[in-house]
């Protein structure tokens, strides 16, 4: 089983993009994914998860600009961040739950399955 970010770059103060992650090896169409960013010298935090049926959970400081959502016959999500700011920049994980929920965690240990993150850096 396998989680593959991609789409991480260099972009500038208040552009856009799109990150993505496949799941590779199992479909995840019954468990709850999520992104969750690693900023240099701080810990890793949530940003946002999504169950199969399309329910969502943001963290509290994104200020709406983050959006996430998937494409589960694709094995597909994806976070969509507008406005970017300097400090967006960080790794980028997508994780998914080990057994099939319909819950929303926000903690790292409910997750079981882990990408190797994607590099987001935003230049001013």
């Amino acid at each position: 089983v396998e989680l593959v970010e991609s789409g991480g770059r260099l972009v500038q103060v208040g552009e856009s993009l799109r990150l993505s992650c496949v799941s590779i090896g199992h479909t995840f169409d019954s468990h709850t994914m999520a992104w969750f960013r690693q900023r240099r010298g701080k810990e890793r935090e949530f940003l946002a998860a999504c169950t199969s049926a399309g329910g969502t959970r943001y963290a509290d400081s994104l200020e709406g600009r983050f959006a996430v959502s998937r494409d589960v016959p694709k094995n597909t999500m994806y976070l969509q961040v507008d406005r970017s700011t300097p400090d967006d920049t960080a790794v980028y994980y997508c994780a998914a739950t080990g057994t099939p929920t319909a819950r929303t965690p926000l903690r790292e240990s409910d997750y079981a399955y882990w990408g190797q993150g994607t590099q987001v850096t935003v230049s001013s």
